[in-house]
């Protein structure tokens, strides 16, 4: 996974399968894959994405780049990495 820790929180980079059966996150080697219900129209995937990661994290999340890309780089507000590794890993 790619996240990287910096003095606001930690970036979280991922990749959306968007149009999925129902919301996951799944792990591929290096890649965070988050597969979403929603299609990619008018911002609903970024939206998704932001509410069932603030719902896993407890914490503030909000999109840093990739807004309407398949890759994207999410800041998680005053998380710390390995929080942020450990959460993922039970999902």
């Amino acid at each position: 996974m790619r996240i990287n820790e910096t003095k606001e929180g930690c970036i979280v980079e991922l990749i959306v399968k968007p149009r999925s059966k129902e919301f996951r996150l799944a792990v591929e080697g290096e890649d965070l894959l988050v597969h979403c219900r929603e299609e990619p129209v008018k911002g609903k995937v970024n939206r998704e994405i932001i509410k069932e990661l603030l719902r896993l994290f407890h914490k503030q999340v909000e999109l840093v780049s990739g807004f309407s890309s398949r890759n994207k780089r999410l800041l998680v507000r005053g998380a710390k990495k390995n929080e942020i590794e450990a959460l993922l890993k039970n999902c």
